[in-house]
């Protein structure tokens, strides 16, 4: 999971870094009186969107098969630890004495 997130703000960063020297060059309009940063850091965050669906395929799905495969260990030992607790609550109701 970490590695995607790296790989996906490091996709951000090289947009960003992409699209100022294209503001820079006059190629793409600078934004707005001084909104110039928030204009490339917004076009950047919109272009990465896509590049990185296709770009980072593989990472994404790594990481989607390790976290499903961390919930399903989770819930084995959610259901594994329910069952001793009721093996214990049982034995425990067993050895009680039973008053009429």
């Amino acid at each position: 999971m970490l590695r995607y997130t790296a790989l996906r703000f490091g996709l951000i960063v090289a947009s960003f870094g992409v699209i100022w020297g294209l503001v820079r060059l006059h190629i793409l309009p600078a934004g707005l009186g001084d909104s110039n940063y928030l204009w490339v850091a917004l076009l950047a965050l919109v272009i990465s969107a896509p590049l990185s669906l296709v770009l980072l395929r593989g990472a994404r799905e790594q990481a989607a098969i390790k976290v499903s495969q961390k919930v399903e260990r989770t819930r084995l030992n959610l259901a594994a630890n329910a069952q001793q607790e009721d093996a214990a609550d049982d034995a425990a109701r067993d050895s009680a004495p039973r008053t009429a």
